[in-house]
């Protein structure tokens, strides 16, 4: 594949940037050709709120204008890929890429930019029926949503299965967990929880003490039958049933290992994925699952967060197969940890998901 791409450089006629040697210049024919390869990896580093605005097709948002650029470049991008790097005009997306080349990356910027590519008629995705405007702001990144209302909901990226969601003044909590590793959550610092959801007991999903710290006076707290017991209270959900809490509709789904020598891990009929419904805006949390069968009566998802951690939930091979089952107009792959997820956008090219990574590994 290298020697592949090495010569549609060559052919494409592209050139080496002035003033520097390490990375590669295409015009907009020769970058829209490129990055229909499977080994190229296409990269926006303009600001959330221009990329929300419009961006190419499956391309990554990473913004080169922050300090932590190279440290999520490196989280995010493998250096077996391609980057076909852009931003507005080409000048940002040159900096980026000789940055990246710096550090081992084989890259390609786009000259003149989304500008020149939007001049030449070529395609430009957005999600503007829900009015989204994905922000990054400290210590987590957060995206930002309209339901159908008007309502706004606010996902923040704690880490790897830990998400905060902001929903009209309510506070949602999901797998809530302090530490792992050396990373911590101050979950002191947030207000109280309205609802806490939890798939199961495992100590990257399950923290009774964090639990505590983000419960208040109202807090309801759904979990599988394993965790309320465990916790001693709690609304324990099984497989297939429904709640309705307030203005929140919640299902819980299957989550489970189906591959041999797997199973152990998340056995079927115990766990919990969860689909919340917010004023008409469905969030499919899956838990830890493989690419199971239930999965394809999952409907109309607006948000999906599918785990992707071998050999303990999904290859990212499974998890391409599961986006494709469900569809969910934006796709956010999680609790990660070392799993390289930077082939998930390219391979769902074309299938309508908008992939966005973020830093839940």
């Amino acid at each position: 594949m290298k020697r592949i791409i090495t010569s549609l450089l060559t052919t494409l006629g592209l050139t080496t940037a002035c003033g520097q040697a390490n990375y590669e210049n295409a015009d907009v024919k020769a970058f829209a050709e490129l990055i229909e390869a499977s080994n190229v990896v296409v990269l926006d580093v303009r600001t959330a709120d221009e990329y929300a605005e419009g961006h190419i097709e499956g391309a990554i948002n990473i913004d080169q204008g922050t300090d932590d650029f190279m440290q999520k470049v490196k989280a995010t991008l493998s250096t077996d890929k391609t980057i076909a790097v852009y931003c507005r005009s080409g000048r940002r997306s040159a900096n980026a890429a000789g940055k990246l080349a710096d550090a081992g990356y084989k890259c390609v910027n786009l000259k003149g930019g989304i500008t020149a590519w939007s001049a030449c008629g070529l395609k430009i995705v957005s999600h503007a029926e829900h009015a989204q405007m994905p922000v990054s702001t400290e210590p987590y990144e957060v995206d930002v949503f309209k339901t159908k209302s008007g309502k706004t909901v606010k996902l923040h990226a704690l880490m790897h299965s830990c998400i905060r969601i902001e929903f009209d003044a309510i506070e949602i909590q999901i797998d809530p967990v302090g530490k792992m590793g050396n990373r911590t959550i101050d979950y002191a610092a947030m207000p109280k929880a309205d609802y806490i959801f939890v798939t199961h007991e495992h100590g990257d999903h399950y923290d009774a003490a964090a639990i505590k710290q983000l419960m208040g006076t109202n807090t309801q707290l759904v979990m599988n039958r394993r965790c309320a017991d465990m916790y001693g209270s709690g609304l324990a959900l099984a497989n297939g049933q429904h709640a309705t809490l307030g203005d929140i509709t919640i299902e819980a789904v299957p989550a489970y290992n189906i591959t041999e020598g797997r199973t152990q891990f998340h056995p079927k009929d115990r766990d919990n994925g969860y689909i919340l419904t917010l004023d008409g805006l469905r969030i499919y949390i899956a838990g830890d699952t493989e690419d199971i069968p239930e999965m394809a009566a999952i409907k109309d998802i607006d948000i999906a967060f599918l785990p992707c951690n071998q050999p303990y939930t999904m290859t990212p091979e499974q998890l391409v197969r599961a986006a494709k089952a469900i569809k969910p107009k934006v796709l956010f792959p999680y609790h990660y940890g070392q799993t390289n997820v930077s082939t998930i956008p390219s391979a769902l090219k074309g299938e309508g998901i908008e992939v966005r990574i973020r830093h839940y590994e």
